[in-house]
Parts: structure tokens; sequence; C-alpha cells
């Protein structure tokens, strides 16, 4: 068993697409029309045949205050592996995106947070 897919709740799937294309530098790889949405998910282009992130709209009842109690209590949706955290955040940062924590070292990690645009916290990770 592995993992093949994996996702974030987004409230635009197109904006969201922007963001984790256009800042974060990952690559689309589906875009298939379901219904009113789409699947719609996004590869590292660092291994393009790797773990799809899917972009998921988050209309269900449940999503909205699953994901404010999340960001209100300061916890990030999911983890993206980096292999310089400071450069990686001074990228960013230059590009106008918003960390809610600096890089910070916890043991052998250092980690940082952002806000994706789209409704959540997301971690940078550095081990």
């Amino acid at each position: 068993m592995r993992i093949v897919v994996t996702s974030v709740f987004v409230e635009d799937q197109e904006k969201a697409l922007g963001f984790y294309t256009e800042v974060l530098g990952f690559q689309k790889k589906e875009d298939v029309p379901v219904g009113e949405y789409r699947w719609l998910t996004v590869v590292s282009p660092e291994n393009p045949e790797g773990v799809e992130l899917l972009l998921e709209p988050s209309d269900h009842p449940a999503t909205k205050p699953f994901k404010q109690a999340l960001v209100e209590d300061g916890i990030s949706f999911t983890s993206f592996g980096v292999e310089d955290i400071e450069a990686e955040h001074a990228r960013l940062e230059g590009l106008g995106v918003k960390f809610t924590q600096p890089p910070t070292t916890f043991g052998d990690v250092t980690s940082a947070v952002f806000d994706d645009t789209c409704g959540n916290l997301i971690e940078i990770a550095q081990r």
C-alpha cells in the first residue's frame, strides 16, 4: 500500500491552482471536470509521478468549521518538505506569502507556517 493522493480543502479551485502552481511552484497534473467542480491535482516538479495533492472543494458543511478551528489554533493542515527552509521562506515572503510562524527549530526539524490564501495554514519543514 502507498499514498497516491492526499488533499487540501480549498474555497476556490482556480484561485488555489494559481497559488499552488505560480507561488509554491507545483505543477498541475490532473484537471478533470466532475459536475460543478474538478478533480484538480498538483505535483512536485521534483517528483511528477509522486504523490498528488488534490485541490478539493470545501463546500461540505463540516469543512468550514474544521478549517476555521485549525486556523484559530494555528494548526497547519499539511506539511511540505524543503531543502533550505531559510531560502524558501525568503522566496515565499518575497512573493507576498504571509507567514504565521517564521522558521523555528524543534529538535532536528525547522518549520515555518503560512496562509495559503485558500483557508488553510500550511507548513514547510526541513529535517
